[in-house]
């Protein structure tokens, strides 16, 4: 890319914000040398990098690169064999303990239960390839303190000297403590102090007495007052102890020699490491920078599109700066942006430009998801005012330099931007020149941006297929530009609203207006009236918007209803459910009991009392159940004595069943109803009528009542199973059966109740002897069921 649009784009401030958020030296050194890639696949792979970098960061927080030393020279010096300092070595250490903290940052722990695979990205492989050496890191700080000291136990040889050295300077202090004792005894010193010079202890003595002191003379106090003495006694203790330091920096110098081997050995890995980290650093610099403009991953392609949605310069005040939708390459290939000063035109053309140099940096975009951006070669821009004095060049002739320089080298490749193109010379000579250097690129296919002031621009754009306007709005109410780029609308100056809305003579704007040619005025219309509709399309939109949401506010709370409906039906239904279940089961169990007492009352005679005290505490009891029932039965309408005969279907509403009427009303209104085996006296007001449907059979004769009822006909099957019940069970089902298929109508029906050991056989023909209206019953014959069924004629 081309430097000065580096420059005029602000690349360059871009690149120093990220370079501060590099942790180490290195790091920021590939932040700083970070240019613009053309390189599709390249810039995908950096885009993947940065995305993946800010994913971490969101689930594991930020991996610190700081304390990174740059150790390229030591390892150099490695690599010829070269023994390392302390300082060098530790250096080295910090760089293992930082590949140690980025290695473990890298590993996938909150999925530990996962395979790795499943948690890989583009950052994996790299992580993974990591080398801590933690066993040279350990060996390394458990030999070096700092760089100027180094551990005693960092070999037995060095432990032994040093302690050595220890003892001989204790010796030396017992020896020195008595002279001195005897020397200011004799007020021979000068202070009663033990210093060193030249590497040896020594004491201060008077200058008077430095003949008679027996000893080695070393050094003297500037005033010469003092002289430092050597006393004889220690001279070999002090050679002692020169000798062991000289053996003591030996020791030390093995120790570095065998670090150095072991270091020299993984050489190669270490560089990696530093290569690695250096890499890491600079991807998530790049991912903190995109974390801190809340920026997104922008799509790349190579058709020369770009589809900004909601994008944000990123140097403007992110609490001021107004999004922008801007797209360029698609229906059209050259954008032309009007509108008045200080409006936005100049910065909707650098976002543009500066988001696709960040985005073939492999950085993020301050921009919605979904943006795409594509590949271009080059940049070019013509932004600001370039005059220069020293080379004699006015504002139009520097961007007309500016501007050939650029139609020299742009191609289909190529992304051209100009700021207020012909400026700065006659109006109509400059119009005519931006129309016909904008023609020129619009012919060659190159994707460019414009801003002008030029009504003739307007005209172009919309007259010329390929191109479009666009335009900063405005407000005249407030004089403040709303900074919102508005495609495929011409801009207005607005100069006489803003000039009148300042104060301006209204007699003045008036005469301005006459100096307007008719068809400028005309054209300054049709933009007035295309931004009255604009306005009012938009204000039409945002009250659709605001119906649709209240729409789906509504249609929401409806769905909530009708779940909680729901959830309260199945949780009634279930609770009525449960409690027809506990009625049923009680009243099964209250019948079986009855069904008891009347088997027990059949076998005996004289027992109508009792049974008839029976069927009144039942009608009570089922008094009592209605009487709990919270859902009221409608009000049946007053029935009369003629409207029973016998033989008609009735529905007993206080016990809910359907039975059959045996006798006719008396005079209080009651009579008798068949109910299955359960005969009982049930007033009429108690009772409705079953309407049933009348069917006239040819081979039937009318009975008496005139009408056959062939209700239970139409249901009841000529067939009966109680294989598998118990006696006391198995009855009650054959007299209920049998009523029911004598109303039906029924001449003949089966009772299958198998061979087994007889005793239901048996009772079964016992009960049917009791049973009046059974004219014969005979076992089956072969092919109906043999000895296991009885066959029932009616009379």
């Amino acid at each position: 890319m081309n430097e000065k649009a580096l420059r005029v784009l602000e690349y360059t401030k871009i690149i120093d914000r990220l370079s501060g958020l590099a942790g180490s030296a290195l790091g920021r050194d590939k932040c700083k040398n970070l240019m613009p890639l053309v390189n599709l696949h390249e810039i995908e792979r950096m885009q993947k990098e940065t995305s993946d970098a800010l994913a971490r960061i969101y689930a594991k927080g930020t991996l610190s690169f700081s304390g990174i030393p740059d150790v390229r020279g030591s390892l150099k010096r490695l690599e010829i064999g070269a023994t390392l300092g302390a300082g060098e070595l530790l250096k080295i250490s910090s760089v293992l303990t930082a590949t140690l903290r980025a290695k473990n940052y890298g590993y996938n722990q909150k999925n530990s239960g996962e395979t790795q695979e499943a948690a890989q990205d583009s950052l994996t492989e790299m992580f993974q390839l990591l080398e801590p050496l933690s066993p040279i890191n350990t060996e390394i700080m458990r030999c070096i303190i700092s760089e100027e000291e180094i551990a005693d136990d960092a070999s037995a040889g060095l432990k032994k000297v040093r302690k050595s050295i220890k003892n001989t300077n204790d010796k030396i202090h017992e020896q020195l403590g008595s002279i001195m004792n005897a020397a200011a005894a004799k007020g021979q010193l000068q202070d009663a102090i033990i210093t060193m010079r030249n590497g040896r202890y020594c004491v201060p003595v008077k200058q008077e007495y430095k003949n008679t002191f027996q000893g080695m003379m070393h050094d003297q106090s500037s005033t010469g007052s003092t002289v430092f003495i050597e006393p004889i006694a220690i001279v070999k203790l002090n050679n002692e102890l020169a000798e062991l330091a000289v053996k003591e920096q030996e020791e030390i110098e093995k120790i570095l020699a065998e670090l150095s081997s072991m270091v020299g050995v993984e050489r190669e890995n270490i560089e990696y490491d530093l290569r690695t980290l250096a890499e890491l650093d600079f991807i998530f610099a790049r991912a903190q920078l995109s974390k801190q403009m809340k920026a997104s991953e922008p799509k790349f392609n190579d058709r020369h599109y770009i589809n900004i949605r909601k994008g944000r310069h990123p140097l403007i005040d992110s609490h001021k700066v107004v999004p922008i939708d801007i797209y360029l390459g698609s229906e059209f290939d050259l954008l032309v942006i009007t509108g008045p000063n200080t409006g936005g035109k100049t910065v909707s053309l650098k976002t543009v430009g500066l988001f696709t140099l960040m985005g073939q940096s492999g950085l993020h975009i301050p921009a919605f998801d979904g943006s795409e951006l594509s590949v271009f070669s080059e940049v070019y821009a013509d932004i600001g005012d370039e005059q220069s004095i020293e080379q004699s060049l006015s504002t139009f002739s520097s961007h007309m330099t500016n501007t050939v320089s650029i139609l020299e080298k742009a191609d289909e490749n190529s992304l051209v931007l100009f700021d207020e193109l012909g400026a700065g010379t006659d109006p109509t000579e400059g119009a005519a020149l931006a129309m016909s250097i904008l023609s020129y690129l619009h012919e060659r296919k190159i994707r460019t941006m414009a801003t002008t002031h030029y009504s003739e621009l307007k005209i172009f754009a919309l007259s010329t297929p390929g191109v479009s306007n666009a335009c900063c709005e405005f407000s005249v109410e407030t004089l403040r530009p709303t900074y919102r780029l508005l495609i495929g609308i011409p801009g207005k100056s607005n100069a006489f609203a803003i000039s009148q809305k300042l104060g301006l003579n209204a007699q003045i704007i008036e005469c301005a207006k006459g100096f307007i040619q008719t068809k400028d005025e005309s054209f300054e219309d049709v933009i007035s009236n295309l931004e009255a509709n604009r306005i009012a399309m938009e204000k039409d939109k945002e009250e659709i918007t605001k119906y649709k949401a209240e729409v789906e506010q509504l249609k929401k709370r409806l769905t909530e209803k009708n779940t909680k409906i729901d959830a309260a039906k199945d949780r009634i239904l279930r609770e009525a459910n449960e409690q027809a279940r506990h009625i049923l089961q009680e009243a099964k169990d209250y019948a079986d009991e009855t069904i008891r007492k009347y088997n027990k009352w059949a076998s005996t005679s004289g027992v109508n009392k009792e049974m008839e005290n029976e069927r009144a505490a039942l009608r009570e009891r089922l008094g009592e159940t209605n009487s709990k029932l919270t859902v009221q039965k409608k009000k049946n309408k007053k029935n009369v004595a003629s409207d029973f005969k016998i033989g008609d279907t009735v529905h007993v509403i206080s016990l809910n069943l359907k039975g059959t009427v045996s006798t006719l009303p008396n005079a209080k209104g009651d009579m008798y109803v068949q109910m299955g085996i359960l005969r009982s006296l049930i007033n009429m007001s108690d009772l409705e009528l079953v309407d049933e449907e009348t069917i006239v059979a040819p081979n039937l004769t009318k009975t008496q009542s005139g009408k056959i009822r062939m209700s239970k006909s139409s249901t009841i099957s000529p067939e009966l199973n109680i294989i598998g019940k118990r006696v006391d069970e198995a009855l009650p089902m054959v007299d209920k059966y049998l009523d029911d298929a004598y109303l039906s109508h029924l001449t003949k029906v089966t009772i299958i109740h198998g061979r087994g050991t007889g005793a239901l056989k048996d009772a079964v023909h016992a009960h049917l002897k009791r049973t009046k209206y059974v004219k014969s019953f005979r076992l089956g014959n072969f092919g109906e069921g043999d000895h296991g069924v009885t066959i029932v004629e009616f009379k």
